[in-house]
């Protein structure tokens, strides 16, 4: 449900504008690997931002449709025969990267393809033995699955060397071929416009009135990026208070989110009504601190996660457990676009240039699925590679 409040004066907007991105600015200074910071723990000062929300709340209405055509290529090369793949995955315990590499596994199956996947354990160092692993096995194609390419730079080097081709999944900051890293293209949903949809659905949800803890991993250079775009949406809105940004590498989520919610609870107490985290896996490690702190699995806080969209914050959103909606990756679909951009790769053809959609799936709009599947790609796909 969504409300609206009176406009208030222009130069008092402008002003309070200017003071919360001041604010947002501020806190970006210090904010290093596994630190904790917040601008300050009051949540005083002008509530709403009419304008603001009116656009947020009709950019959230688009993206929660879930009838939405297939956009994506009708036509390309036909299936390439007797190619395997590599997928080197940043950690099987990132739902994202799993469901991605799942979705390249099925769709390598339609094509008559074999896929290996190589758990990178999400430490540079199993990063850079799996990719050294995988250019060893001189396969046809690499994925690079979550990480930074730039932290395997003598692997990919030596890939590009070999003239293995290379995508990425989430690898670098935006979708399409990359010079610098050489990928042949990468695959991801377009991150500015998931941060923003992210805060808009914070900001249209609470009629310009929350007080907001966002969950990222500085380490990883895409996701480092994606909150600070999410902070930098919320402080468009001058009743939106940043109360803290909280960095915990995705590895450590497990061991470190719980205490650090239990603080932020203790600190914040009622004025922290809402989260974004750039990945669901944060509240999943969150709920057991939420519930043990007599908080009801229905809110507040109210919880988005900005990207990945797995079966089980699926699972927490349709329950109403911890999470009220997700920007997911439509994982199955990317994992079938992978392969189907290697097998213009290996026909000499270029990439298919497709980004898909933002989408916001929430209790009401689920139907009770634990996935975000756009409609028609098998069958497109399946048509383009002949099979």
């Amino acid at each position: 449900m969504h409300y609206h409040r009176k406009a208030t004066p222009g130069g008092f907007k402008a002003r309070s504008a200017a003071t919360a991105l001041l604010a947002a600015a501020t806190v970006l200074a210090g904010c290093e690997r596994g630190s904790s910071n917040a601008p300050g723990d009051s949540t005083s000062g002008p509530s709403g931002c009419p304008s603001v929300q009116a656009r947020a709340q009709a950019a959230v209405q688009r993206a929660e449709r879930t009838d939405v055509p297939w956009n994506g290529p009708t036509s390309g090369p036909t299936a390439v025969a007797g190619k395997t793949l590599v997928y080197v995955a940043q950690t099987m315990t990132n739902p994202g990267v799993a469901g991605a590499a799942d979705g390249v596994r099925q769709a390598a199956r339609v094509i008559g393809w074999n896929v290996r996947v190589i758990d990178g354990g999400g430490t540079p160092a199993g990063i850079q033995a799996a990719m050294s692993d995988a250019v060893a096995l001189r396969p046809s194609g690499i994925v690079i699955g979550g990480f930074d390419p730039n932290s395997t730079s003598r692997q990919v080097a030596r890939a590009n060397t070999a003239r293995i081709p290379l995508i990425g999944w989430h690898a670098v900051a935006a979708p399409g071929p990359s010079r610098r890293p050489e990928l042949f293209t990468n695959v991801t949903t377009k991150v500015e416009d998931v941060a923003r949809v992210s805060a808009q659905w914070v900001i249209s949800r609470s009629n310009g009135t929350a007080g907001v803890v966002v969950f990222t991993d500085a380490s990883i250079p895409f996701a480092k990026n994606k909150s600070e775009l999410i902070r930098k949406e919320l402080a468009t809105c001058s009743g939106v208070k940043l109360l803290a940004y909280q960095n915990i590498p995705i590895p450590d989520s497990s061991s470190r989110t719980p205490r650090e919610v239990s603080s932020l609870l203790s600190r914040f107490q009622d004025r922290w009504t809402y989260s974004v985290a750039i990945n669901d896996l944060y509240f999943a490690d969150a709920a057991p601190a939420f519930r043990a702190a007599g908080r009801k699995g229905s809110g507040p806080p109210f919880n988005i996660g900005a990207g990945d969209g797995d079966p089980s914050a699926f699972q927490r959103i349709n329950s109403e457990q911890y999470q009220a909606a997700t920007v997911p990756e439509p994982l199955s679909q990317q994992g079938w676009q992978i392969v189907d951009e290697f097998n213009r790769a290996f026909s000499g053809r270029p990439a298919s240039g497709y980004v898909a959609p933002v989408h916001i799936t929430t209790a009401d709009n689920s139907d009770g699925a634990t996935t975000w599947d756009p409609s028609a790609y098998q069958e497109a796909y399946r048509k383009i590679w002949g099979k």
